[in-house]
């Protein structure tokens, strides 16, 4: 994991000890819930979430129906590698690659996230990522579809947008 600090509001030392959090908790998660459990020291109570495809989510809950318990149902497996990350004031930005399997195939999917930090918790997290990786998983995985399209339906009437 490379890093590129530069001198502002967050310490370097608060911002590594922030991705160290990140990249400790997406190793190796064993469920939604427990990643949640995680997540949740290093995220403010009322944390904005913004991602592709989701109205934006306000706190833990989001954290767990918006974003958690859909990609650990198509993905059960999944975890994640930080690749590498930089911090400019109170921003740190990590690249990651998304790992899991569904079905059968294997999907590495690529993003970047960016958090902003206040006293060593994230604030805010924009994501940004191509889900075509996943999505061409699924499409090809026709025992993922009753899952997928499960997933949707309950973003759906939750209020997020299909993926």
């Amino acid at each position: 994991m490379s890093a590129v600090a530069t001198p502002a509001d967050t310490s370097t030392g608060a911002a590594e000890a922030f991705v160290e959090g990140f990249a400790e908790g997406w190793r190796a998660p064993a469920s939604a819930e427990a990643a949640a459990a995680h997540f949740e020291g290093l995220l403010a109570p009322d944390v904005r979430l913004i991602q592709p495809q989701l109205p934006t989510g306000v706190g833990y809950e989001a954290l767990r129906r918006q974003f958690l318990e859909p990609l650990f149902e198509l993905m059960p497996d999944m975890h994640c590698e930080v690749d590498r990350w930089a911090a400019r004031g109170d921003e740190v930005f990590i690249e990651l690659t998304v790992i899991g399997t569904v079905g059968r195939r294997r999907v590495r999917m690529r993003a970047c996230d960016r958090f902003t930090l206040r006293d060593g918790v994230a604030i805010e997290r924009e994501s940004h990522a191509d889900p075509a990786p996943l999505l061409a998983a699924v499409a090809r995985t026709p025992r993922a579809w009753p899952r997928f399209l499960r997933t949707q339906a309950r973003l759906r009437l939750r209020g997020g947008a299909p993926a």
